[in-house]
């Protein structure tokens, strides 16, 4: 298929679909900086929102853009909603799980559990992994949050 011929098809559901979320995920990027704004325009209640509003809005772009170019599938492969169950319910034990192990050390087994789940058997990569995103997060979030976050290792 040319290039050409690409072009004069019409798009298929899917994504319309796909075009269509990156739509409404970029206008509620920019309603949230917009609202942000409103509230206070000091540098210091835009440094974090507004690097953050820009990458987003490029990825959205760049997203969109990619869609509109790249050859459509024929169809895309759907989950079973049993193949989606585990990871609910990974999740539902994680957020109830994070008062008494902490954010910490909760997430870093979230993260490794979830890799596992998902097919990942290189153990020492799972556990450098999740053991760094967690750490990364957990440090980020204390330095970031007005108020203390439950952490097991880590002190809030």
């Amino acid at each position: 298929m040319t290039y050409k011929s690409h072009q004069a098809k019409a798009l298929a559901s899917h994504q319309i679909a796909d075009l269509g979320i990156l739509v409404v995920l970029a206008g509620l990027v920019v309603w949230y900086f917009l609202d942000a704004k409103s509230a206070s325009t000091q540098i210091l209640n835009l440094i974090l929102i507004l690097p953050f509003t820009v990458i987003t809005l490029l990825l959205c772009l760049i997203q969109f853009v990619r869609q509109l170019i790249r050859p459509p599938i024929k169809e895309p492969k759907v989950e079973r909603v049993k193949s989606v169950i585990p990871v609910i319910s990974l999740f539902v034990a994680y957020t109830l799980t994070l008062p008494w192990m902490g954010f910490d050390l909760g997430t870093m087994l979230f993260i490794a559990a979830f890799l596992a789940l998902h097919g990942e058997r290189r153990w020492l990569w799972v556990a450098g992994y999740s053991l760094s995103f967690a750490s990364v997060a957990s440090l980020f979030f204390a330095a970031m949050l007005p108020y203390p976050l439950p952490m097991m290792i880590f002190p809030s």
